[in-house]
């Protein structure tokens, strides 16, 4: 994990050098977008700690390196499932991971619950995303979206659009982590499992 602002802004130019979109490495670094542009264009010498965006960097390799602590954290997840479902776990017939860092979480999750998977590659472009057609489809179906870092809620809701107009019926979404004061997108319930608040 960088140190430094230094530091993330080579990490951020090495990405980008890559080939990677910014979204791609907001996703990658666990930084909202904005950040990710304050990276790109800033420089150490010009900027003060004004124009800098508010944002905290949320490291989680050490869960992700090693399938037995992502299932660990994914019956966590299942377990929030049943709660919101009022313990019902015929109220869910889909989960739906967000690629990338949600997909790992969803097939989990899925699996705990013996319901379906499906995979949404979210975009900005003008359909909004992508839902795989290789895996588990949502039209008529209750589905619970997951992903990994909430920083804006701009990719949820990108989702949920996308997921509604397929016919779905989104009943909740899930995040490893959120950095809002946000208990709820467009109407559908959110939980994190850890909530970041910056005092």
């Amino acid at each position: 994990m960088a140190l430094s602002i230094d530091e993330l802004r080579r990490t951020v130019a090495k990405y980008k050098e890559q080939g990677l979109s910014t979204e791609q490495i907001a996703d990658e670094l666990s930084l909202s977008q904005s950040t990710i542009l304050w990276l790109l264009t800033s420089n150490s010498n010009e900027t003060t700690s004004a124009e800098r965006p508010v944002d905290i960097r949320i490291g989680w390799r050490t869960i992700g390196a090693r399938p037995v602590r992502v299932a660990a954290l994914s019956n966590i997840f299942a377990d929030v499932v049943l709660e919101e479902m009022d313990w019902d776990v015929e109220s869910v017939d889909t989960i739906v991971g967000i690629s990338i860092n949600g997909i790992l979480f969803a097939h989990e999750i899925a699996s705990q619950l013996n319901v379906d998977v499906a995979i949404h590659r979210d975009s900005k472009g003008a359909e909004g995303g992508h839902l795989s057609t290789k895996y588990g489809q949502v039209g008529g179906k209750r589905v619970v979206v997951v992903d990994d870092v909430l920083s804006t809620g701009s990719t949820i809701k990108n989702t949920i659009s996308v997921l509604e107009k397929m016919g779905a019926d989104v009943v909740l979404a899930l995040v490893l982590v959120n950095k809002t004061q946000l208990n709820e997108i467009d109407g559908v319930p959110l939980r994190g499992l850890i909530r970041t608040v910056t005092v």
